[in-house]
């Protein structure tokens, strides 16, 4: 496999393999060159996750305007017990996107009332916050073991077979998987479904179509600490590939596209200029208004969501919502 041992210690019941992959910027400056020389201008969402990004997106999760962390939270205090009683006994707990797993522990705390021990394999792109996380795991509960992918999604899916042979239950919390275009999504629902057994089983969380009065504060909030989530994308170009960004002339920008069911957040030039970015040997004009498209945020309906499971490979058994109908936990089976 492409993966680099970081940490392997039984003592410690951790492993961490970082891919090669993430291991070097090539891959960023590659894709910086590409989004920057597009029309419109974008980058993925994966590349807001350096140490300052994951510290900032922990800090979004307790804003009072972002409703998706403390709903999902309450739908898994509700339900997190059923869930594990619902899975084998030696399930292996994967996880795409764990960040911090502080929802996770729900999951964990629950699976480990059923069962003496249990293993989890967190995967996340920023090491940093796996590393830090896996080890408050580790040192809370004495019968984890843990294996963390230093990864992006599609790397980590080509080794989850080589790591895990048992039944799994596979996690994609914070409704992470409307960041895809809805073709893409059913693409790495394909491809999740592709390393999955009959038994295997994928909790996905998936945020609800609702009033943009509601949905454009949760992504622009009034501390400005999604602003600065967003801003700082450029302060890595900056550090990372020898960029110029000077952040007082962009701002961040946040919209509902209700055509498309989708939250876009995006980073507006507030001028005409010209931006030199060493690492790719480019300097990356903008003109006053244009824009950086940074991330997007599907939102669904229960029929969006039982259509995409379908056309994915998989049937939905089990839907989980709040009181308020924000947000919903989804069991999918493989068909």
């Amino acid at each position: 496999m492409d993966f680099d041992t970081l940490v392997d210690a039984a003592r410690t019941r951790l492993r961490v393999k970082v891919s090669r992959r993430e291991n070097s910027n090539r891959q960023f400056a590659t894709d910086v060159l590409a989004g920057l020389t597009a029309s419109p201008k974008c980058l993925s969402p994966k590349y807001f996750y350096d140490t300052t990004g994951s510290q900032l997106f922990e800090e979004i999760c307790n804003l009072p305007e972002y409703y998706p962390t403390r709903t999902e939270r309450g739908i898994l205090q509700q339900n997190a017990d059923e869930i594990a009683r619902d899975c084998d006994h030696d399930m292996v707990l994967v996880e795409f996107g764990s960040g911090s797993s502080s929802k996770t522990r729900l999951l964990i705390e629950a699976f480990l009332q059923c069962n003496r021990r249990l293993h989890y394999m967190p995967i996340d792109i920023s090491k940093s916050m796996l590393i830090d996380s896996a080890k408050a795991l580790l040192n809370r509960y004495p019968e984890l073991m843990i294996t963390a992918l230093v990864s992006d999604y599609l790397v980590a899916l080509q080794a989850i077979p080589h790591y895990v042979t048992q039944n799994k239950l596979i996690v994609f919390l914070g409704s992470s998987i409307g960041n895809f275009d809805n073709k893409d999504a059913v693409a790495f629902l394909q491809a999740i479904r592709a390393t999955m057994t009959e038994n295997d089983r994928l909790l996905i969380g998936m945020d609800m179509l609702k009033s943009s009065e509601i949905l454009v504060p949760a992504y622009d909030d009034a501390q400005g600490v999604t602003a600065r989530f967003n801003l700082n994308l450029l302060t890595r170009i900056n550090r990372e590939l020898g960029g110029r960004f000077d952040l007082s002339r962009f701002r961040h920008k946040a919209l509902f596209n209700q055509g498309e069911s989708r939250i876009e957040m995006h980073i507006e030039s507030l001028e005409n200029q010209s931006v030199e970015i060493r690492g790719i040997a480019r300097t990356i004009t903008f003109a006053r208004g244009e824009t950086l498209h940074t991330e997007n945020s599907y939102k669904y309906s229960r029929q969006s969501i039982q259509q995409m499971a379908a056309r994915s490979g998989f049937a939905v058994v089990q839907h989980w919502h709040d009181e308020q109908d924000w947000f919903s936990l989804n069991l999918f089976v493989p068909l």
